[in-house]
């Protein structure tokens, strides 16, 4: 596969890598396309382009702006992004960033108070301090500029006719707005707060009808002209929102005039006869999922399936190795050395995997010494699960797969031209060094992209063909989800909608996380073999899978703990 090399002068508009070719292509052929995303109404707006002749990016301009209405809890326009990108032409495989960026202003003390001290996340999460500088519109007009069809306003029009004509509040997005409101400030900021509950005060209702004129009109001048979110009436909306009290952030309009998307090239690695290629830092994503595959490739997980305690004690034991990599070594490697290439390592991948060989649990997972490593303190940044995740293959067999989010539900609260900004700073460590005094890999500096655990992926066989595209939100535990259905269908043998449904298991750190439904007799063995086993907990998933059959056909996967759908045009 034809890599994009990044370029060391950013001199272009959307700067910092060229632009791959784009052949002329042939009338998309019928049929064999899909979508799978969180929300019905997102898929449908993304089957309409790609019915329309549009290509995979032309839909998910569809697809995005969609959910951003309908599932604004999760993702939208005001937030951030990674998009992995498949072009079936030429073999590419190119990862577009837009992930936000810390203002200018925001400096190490990004989340200190007068006193000196971290203030708390829920200070933090509704605070204007919280906003970055948003990606999403970007990195969809770079992507679009390579790869789109159809002109740049088409991508835009069923979301702007949903706005108009309303959509059905679901029950989801209600329960959110409760939940939310209760614990959060959602319902004490104005525009928020008129759009999102009743005239009494209570959370809008199953059912409702909510159209959103603003969003429209958002959402018509971006169709005109991608800089119009970052320059003039939009942009002064945003900087007046994320200036509001409490805590008034340094989001400025030159941070807005001056954000770029990047082109990078994927994070690639052989699992077996696949590749799996993902997002690179400051993404942990394809860095963490493909080193827990990379510990478990010397054992033989198909003979120690999902209904064998040995073959979740391996993959609990490969992700508290990846996450402590993780969790020491990965910020935004244009700011901090990261060792991307090391941490997937095949050999020091087999060596962290002897570990594991054994029969009772770690009792203490410590980070590993990858090649190239440098010196980093200890991070456990928190991040949260407002995200989504969607793909799209096209008729032409290109594929996208794109994970988008405004971190915490509801991003920061404030809304503004009919979107919530992102809380995307929160991702940051709220502190710029350890206990020990030794800097953080992901502390918040000027222009700095946070870390992220989004984990958009794609799979290859052996010929560089299109084998699947997964991925998740819920926050740290992306990676976790995101590995478990690549497990289930490459070494379980799992159909994606088996594999998207199977229990979810999150190890990070001592205590192992299981999701309600798991086999009782499993957890007892798991316990006894010396794991701290939390179960029966409510994992936030919201898997969407992809996959194309041996006959050339195509079979998809919507996670059943949410309101998702995957349907052929």
């Amino acid at each position: 596969m034809r890599q994009i090399s990044l370029l060391l002068a950013c001199l272009a508009l959307f700067a910092c890598a060229e632009a791959p070719e784009r052949p002329a292509q042939p009338p998309a052929p019928a049929g064999e396309a899909m979508i799978a995303a969180a929300h019905p109404d997102a898929v449908e707006a993304g089957l309409e382009i790609l019915r329309a002749g549009g290509s995979a990016v032309d839909a998910a301009i569809a697809v995005q702006t969609a959910l951003s209405l309908v599932e604004p809890q999760s993702s939208g326009i005001g937030g951030g992004a990674f998009l992995v990108h498949f072009d079936a032409a030429t073999g590419a495989v190119t990862v577009y960033d837009g992930r936000e960026t810390a203002p200018a202003g925001a400096g190490e003390d990004l989340w200190l108070g007068e006193d000196g001290q971290p203030i708390g996340f829920r200070e933090a999460w509704s605070s204007g301090r919280a906003a970055g500088a948003p990606g999403v519109i970007a990195l969809l007009a770079m992507a679009h500029e390579d790869h789109g069809r159809l002109p740049w306003a088409d991508g835009f029009a069923p979301a702007i006719r949903l706005a108009e004509e309303g959509f059905e509040i679901g029950p989801r997005l209600s329960a959110l707005i409760g939940r939310v409101g209760a614990v959060g400030r959602l319902a004490e900021h104005p525009a928020s707060r008129a759009y999102f509950f009743d005239e009494a005060g209570a959370p809008l209702p199953v059912g409702f009808v909510r159209d959103n004129p603003e969003y429209a009109a958002t959402l018509r001048a971006i169709a005109a002209g991608w800089r119009n979110f970052y320059e003039g009436e939009i942009a002064d909306g945003i900087i007046a929102a994320a200036n509001e009290p409490p805590l008034p952030g340094a989001l400025s309009l030159e941070d807005l005039r001056t954000y770029r998307p990047v082109r990078r090239e994927a994070l690639c690695r052989p699992y077996r006869v696949w590749t799996v290629c993902g997002a690179p830092p400051p993404s942990s994503g394809g860095v963490a999922v493909n080193a827990i595959l990379g510990l478990l490739e010397p054992f033989d997980m198909s003979a120690t399936g999902p209904e064998t305690a040995e073959g979740w004690r391996r993959f609990i034991e490969a992700s508290r190795l990846a996450y402590a990599d993780r969790d020491r070594y990965v910020g935004d490697a244009d700011f901090v050395f990261v060792p991307a290439d090391g941490l997937i390592d095949r050999d020091y991948l087999r060596e962290r995997a002897r570990l594991i060989d054994r029969d009772t649990a770690i009792e203490t997972v410590t980070h590993g010494v990858p090649p190239g490593a440098g010196t980093a303190g200890a991070d456990d940044t928190p991040d949260n699960p407002g995200t989504s995740h969607f793909v799209v293959v096209d008729g032409w067999g290109n594929v996208v797969s794109m994970t988008t989010t405004v971190e915490a539900a509801f991003g920061n609260q404030r809304m503004t031209g009919g979107f919530l900004l992102n809380n995307q700073m929160t991702d940051f460590a709220f502190t710029a060094q350890d206990a020990e005094g030794r800097p953080l890999a992901n502390a918040p500096a000027p222009g700095k992209r946070p870390r992220s655990s989004m984990s958009p992926t794609i799979v290859f066989d052996e010929d560089g063909a299109f084998v699947l595209a997964t991925g998740s939100p819920g926050g740290n535990s992306i990676i976790a989800y995101t590995a478990k259905t690549l497990v289930a269908m490459l070494d379980w043998g799992m159909s994606p909608q088996q594999a998207a449904a199977l229990p979810n298991v999150v190890a990070r750190g001592d205590v192992v996380n299981i999701e309600d439904g798991f086999d009782p007799a499993i957890l007892a063995e798991l316990r006894d073999i010396g794991f701290a086993v939390d179960a029966g907990r409510g994992e936030n998933s919201g898997i969407h899978i992809v996959r194309r059959l041996p006959d050339g056909s195509l079979t998809g996967a919507a996670d059943p703990r949410r309101e998702g759908a995957a349907r052929q045009p």
